[in-house]
């Protein structure tokens, strides 16, 4: 085949995927086409239109309303003032007004974007047609500027489509536009931030509408982590503002402000500003206590300066213009009223304790541990319950009002996220529930996103009634032992490798890795050695054990040796409780094969487990979900997330082989049951990706991974992990 012809194929796929965005944005594309289009025929796109008589043809204001130019509301919104603007005056249009119109649907878009605009534009003229009949300065200079462009109507259209949204995100997109509609009006107030804020307000108020329902006027619910990152993103704000002021003083609504704070102030108060932020972020009592107090006596030091500035007669500039240093007061106090506002409202989401002090009390988890194995052992568990006690891992551990141990979650923290894995360990479900909550709440409360790992469906119902997303991470293979029998076609690769295993002198050996002897355990470390050092990267955790938890005394293992006692392969199995302290299954961990050895040592090693387990009684063994690898039955609305799991899945392929193991399992006509990742919603999966990396591959950098990667293609033989 042409070396050329895959570069054509995707090139042909990119334009046929750019054509049919193209045929769902008409009414964008034609806004943008007719400002490049009239910026090339009038020459606007080099020639700055504020410099010529074009402007007032073409340019609305209420100068032009009053002057009979009725037709500049809709010529101006085609323009830029300067050749510079039209980057983001038709880009901004191209992206916020595609985007609504993906949103809402071209007819609907369409309206929203007008009424937005001729609401902005024509409102902005009427109001300061008003407040100019008073003596205010600000009107007096604003309602003689005249304006171009389409930005009202593209940001009246976002404020429409945020309707479309479901919560969490339709609180935070209309958070940031009401946000940045009031600060940009309060600290800079041109005229077309008069437009936005109108624009806004309306699209906001038209939104519900189209879609058949009735505005109603509600304060949104925000989360603990909400709650959070308003109050840094406020001190944040705080911080940019400082430094603008300090090189373009404030003229806005209220007055020139004063520009006499030297750098050094500014510099130490954005530096704590952003500090505080930080801390906000992260939930910190001691950082909102310090916050909570900054802010009210920032607030009471600002008012009693208003008073006596009012009071004080007006200063005068080197070139004898009067200045005061109202606006500015006036403007940090109603910044950080808001600031105390956000901070006492939020009061709940500010309980993480100091970084030294959550250390501490996570180092104390050895008795923990012990805990967990006895509730494990006393109420039994899930497959994945024995993972939950590698000494990695730390345990919530919630308890009656008597203090005695109720139940257990198993959990890590990484970048930030507790990733507790598995179900909850507790008597009955409604206990189990409890656990949950309380998990959720305490990590929470330590400034945590929390997710759920490797969750069956009693955890994934808890959260749909909790207000959680899930999506399908992995599907299960199980294999029910009392009717096994390796009998039929379906069966005839098994029955070979038993078969063949016999005929080579291959046997099978089962028992508890730290009593076999020191030859045998030194095989089974220099195997797992082996199979690492070709990955390039160490060995995956969190839900994947190595050598060191085989060695735990509850795991069994088993071994496929020849008559030199040379290990071929190796499996580790984990115990799955019953209540009473009974084991009822096993779960496979483990699986390692020398690479020259018994071809067929897997489905050997498999196979006589299950015939042994079989035979001591248990129910059934899991052959573990493979990460990343699922069947994609899941439903049309978590779709798109398990196509992000599947892209991810695939580029781990070549590391570890997840599907070609999922593959491998279907050899022993597994059942599947699902596999569920639980979460608060979809702004949490960047941070929760990147903390399941840390987790599975603690040591390994992007490097290491891209690398490793790079390398693992060049080898076929990926049968298992």
């Amino acid at each position: 085949m042409p070396a050329g012809v895959p570069g054509e194929a995707t090139g042909r796929t990119a334009a046929a995927h750019l054509s049919r965005l193209a045929r769902q944005v008409p009414f964008t594309l034609a806004v943008v086409l007719t400002m490049l289009v009239l910026g090339v025929v009038t020459q606007s796109l080099w020639s700055p239109l504020k410099d010529r008589e074009l402007l007032d043809a073409v340019a609305y204001g209420l100068p032009a309303l009053q002057a009979g130019r009725w037709w500049t509301p809709v010529s101006g919104a085609f323009f830029a003032l300067v050749p510079a603007q039209y980057l983001p005056v038709a880009g901004g249009a191209l992206l916020l007004l595609g985007w609504s119109e993906l949103r809402l649907g071209t007819p609907h878009a369409a309206l929203a974007a007008v009424v937005g605009h001729l609401v902005g534009v024509l409102g902005a003229s009427l109001l300061l047609l008003l407040l100019s009949q008073t003596s205010w300065a600000w009107a007096d200079r604003t309602a003689a500027v005249l304006d171009v462009g389409f930005s009202a109507g593209a940001l009246g259209a976002v404020a429409a489509a945020s309707a479309t949204l479901l919560p969490p995100w339709r609180g935070r997109l209309r958070l940031v536009l009401s946000l940045y509609a009031v600060l940009a009006l309060l600290y800079v107030g041109l005229l077309w931030d008069v437009e936005h804020l109108l624009a806004i307000l309306v699209g906001l108020a038209l939104g519900p509408l189209l879609l058949g329902r009735r505005p109603r006027p509600e304060l949104p619910s925000f989360t603990r982590h909400e709650w959070r990152i308003i109050a840094s993103t406020l001190f944040v704000v705080s911080a940019v503002v400082r430094i603008l002021l300090y090189f373009t003083p404030s003229d806005g609504p209220l007055g020139a402000a004063t520009s006499d704070s030297d750098a050094m102030t500014v510099l130490v108060g954005a530096a704590i500003s952003l500090s505080l932020a930080w801390g906000l972020a992260r939930g910190s009592r001691r950082t909102w206590q310090l916050a909570g107090a900054l802010a009210t006596l920032s607030v009471l030091v600002g008012l009693t300066a208003l008073v006596l500035e009012v009071l004080a007669p007006d200063q005068l500039d080197a070139q004898g213009d009067v200045v005061s240093s109202v606006p500015q007061l006036v403007v940090d106090s109603v910044l950080w009223l808001l600031q105390l506002i956000v901070l006492v409202a939020g009061r709940g989401a500010f309980q993480a304790r100091s970084g030294r002090r959550r250390r501490a009390e996570l180092a104390t988890g050895s008795s923990d541990r012990d805990t967990a194995i006895r509730l494990l052992k006393t109420h039994g568990g899930s497959t994945m319950s024995w993972m939950g006690t590698w000494p990695d891992n730390h345990w919530f551990i919630h308890r009656g009002p008597d203090g005695s141990p109720l139940g257990y979650i198993a959990f890590q923290v990484h970048r930030g996220t507790a990733i507790a894995l598995g179900d909850p360990v507790a008597a009955d479900a409604a206990t189990r529930a409890a656990v949950l909550q309380a998990f959720v709440d305490a990590e929470e409360t330590h400034g945590l996103r929390v997710c759920f790992f490797s969750v069956t469906q009693e955890v994934a119902d808890w959260g749909r009634a909790h207000g959680r997303r899930d999506v399908l991470v992995a599907e299960e293979a199980i294999i029910d032992l009392p009717d096994l029998e390796f009998k039929g076609k379906s069966w005839q690769s098994v029955r070979t490798a038993l078969n063949r295993a016999a005929k080579e002198g291959i046997a099978y050996r089962e028992g508890r890795l730290a009593e076999m002897p020191r030859g045998l355990l030194s095989q089974v470390r220099a195997i797992s050695e082996l199979w690492v050092s070709d990955k390039g990267l160490p060995e995956m955790g969190f839900t994947l054990g190595g050598v060191d938890e085989a060695l735990d005394p509850d795991t069994v293992v088993g071994l496929a040796l020849d008559a030199d006692m040379t290990v071929h392969g190796v499996t580790s199995w984990l115990p799955v409780y019953s209540a009473g302290g009974q084991v009822r299954g096993w779960t496979l961990d483990v699986m390692r094969r020398l690479p020259d050895g018994f071809r067929p040592v897997t489905e050997f090693l498999i196979a006589s487990a299950c015939l042994s387990f079989r035979d001591q009684g248990a129910s059934f063994v899991s052959l573990s979900g493979a990460p990343l690898a699922h069947s994609g039955d899941g439903t049309a609305e978590r779709a798109a997330l398990e196509r992000l799991l599947d892209q991810i899945g695939e580029a781990m392929e070549p590391l570890y082989g997840f599907r070609s193991l999922d593959s491998f399992k279907q050899k022993f006509r597994p059942r599947h049951e699902p596999v569920h990742l639980v979460f608060p919603d979809e702004a949490a999966l960047p941070r929760i990706g990147l903390a399941l990396t840390s987790a599975y591959l603690p040591g390994a950098s992007l490097r290491d991974l891209a690398r490793a990667g790079l390398q693992a293609r060049k080898d076929d033989d990926q049968v298992f992990l």
